[in-house]
């Protein structure tokens, strides 16, 4: 995913003056030099101190409001390429996936995005994701029950690894016609591609992920070839037949589907992990949940708001622009926090309290806005719903136990291990 402040971090020269602005003070230059090791809401506080459009001295800007976050999301002379840019970058520092994986409609600008977001877009309508309810069920409540039998037998379970991270690879694996997986694989290639989004350092961490993408696309190619010779009632084949429309290239065919991999499991992974944190941390929420399982869904969207598993996204000038009144420059980065943006005073009361019985204010923009609004919005939703009901009926007597361990990550934000145990 091209995000534009990546040559700060992947600069050795460039990092070095960000810790010079870091220690200055500079709290954005703070927030992309220290990768996970500050609070990223008390940077963002901090930033949004400072007024509506900050900007650093390493040259980036951001904004932390809710409206201007929304506005930078819908902005027309903003996007995620470079100006006049419409090629992949090809600097192996620079690359997330191979070139074929890093084709996603996520990295593009229209045409491009438009065209490549709808090959995708009739295996996401409501009434299909609708469908899969019964499937996600089963898949929720086979991992349950496992976990609670496995933290019975051993006095506690790591629910990132029984629960968080299985389902939501179960459940795109199922939907999108993979089949049979190999979890922590799939895991581990995720966490590479999370961990990504802060900048890539290294040869070695180019390597490991660019391996991680080649595996995903001598996957994808062979499925799509078969889908595209024996159709079946699943995501694969309507991308398949979208190829064989000459509706996408192979190269678009690949990157639509390994982004509906990653992107399907990833994120979900982080909310589900990241509101049973939030419950377990305010125990009569989580007895509430109990006692009342229609309280899912709206646990799932302070959670969102709450706990945001993707803090931040960016955008780039294609022209001389302003946001609020600021002058942007053509190929200017500019961030949006959407992080401080679902805590805006201005917005939300009591912004840091988690509280799903919120009524009356603004939607989140966890799922972003715009164009590139989450195309898979509605399956995280439900199985963020699914999820929470399948581990109140297996685990109501869950506590937290010692042990967890957050994610160093900037950009995305959730655990590496949340050990549990029943009560």
């Amino acid at each position: 995913m091209a995000y534009p402040w990546r040559p700060l971090a992947n600069n050795a020269a460039r990092r070095l003056a960000l810790g010079a602005l870091t220690a200055a003070g500079d709290p954005l230059a703070t927030w992309l030099f220290r990768s996970g090791r500050s609070d990223v809401h008390a940077t963002c506080e901090r930033i949004r101190g400072r007024g509506p459009v900050v900007t650093s001295r390493s040259g980036v800007r951001a904004v932390t409001s809710h409206a201007l976050c929304g506005e930078l999301l819908r902005h027309p002379d903003l996007g995620v390429q470079l100006p006049g840019n419409r090629e992949l970058r090809t600097d192996p520092l620079a690359t997330d996936f191979s070139p074929a994986l890093a084709r996603s409609f996520l990295t593009m600008d229209d045409p491009d995005h438009t065209r490549l977001r709808r090959v995708a877009a009739p295996g996401f309508r409501p009434k299909v994701v609708r469908s899969w309810r019964p499937r996600l069920e089963a898949i929720a409540a086979d991992l349950a029950d496992r976990a609670a039998r496995t933290a019975r037998r051993e006095g506690s379970v790591d629910l990132m690894a029984a629960f968080a991270t299985p389902f939501p690879i179960a459940v795109i694996a199922d939907v999108l016609g993979v089949g049979d997986v190999d979890t922590e694989r799939f895991g581990r290639i995720g966490s590479l591609v999370g961990a990504a989004l802060d900048g890539i350092r290294t040869p070695a961490e180019a390597d490991a992920v660019r391996a991680g993408g080649e595996d995903l696309e001598e996957m994808f190619t062979r499925l799509l070839d078969e889908r595209a010779a024996d159709p079946r009632d699943d995501v694969l084949s309507v991308i398949a037949a979208a190829r064989e429309r000459g509706e996408a290239s192979a190269a678009d065919a690949l990157g639509v589907a390994g982004l509906l991999l990653i992107a399907g499991f990833e994120t979900t992974v982080n909310l589900v992990g990241n509101a049973v944190a939030e419950l377990q941390g305010r125990r009569t929420t989580w007895e509430e949940l109990v006692e009342t399982p229609d309280l899912a869904p709206a646990v799932v969207e302070e959670a969102l708001r709450h706990s945001t598993s993707v803090q931040a996204t960016a955008r780039i000038a294609h022209v001389d622009t302003e946001v609020a009144g600021r002058p942007v420059p053509a190929g200017a980065p500019i961030i949006a926090f959407l992080a401080a943006a679902n805590r805006d005073p201005a917005v939300y009361a009591r912004p840091a309290v988690f509280d799903p019985h919120r009524t009356g204010e603004a939607d989140h923009l966890a799922f972003s806005s715009g164009e590139h609004y989450c195309l898979g919005a509605s399956l995280a939703r439900m199985e963020g719903d699914v999820g929470l009901r399948a581990l109140t009926a297996a685990m109501p007597g869950m506590r937290l136990a010692p042990g967890a361990v957050l994610r160093r990550g900037r950009v995305v934000r959730g655990y590496e291990r949340l050990p549990v145990t029943l009560g």
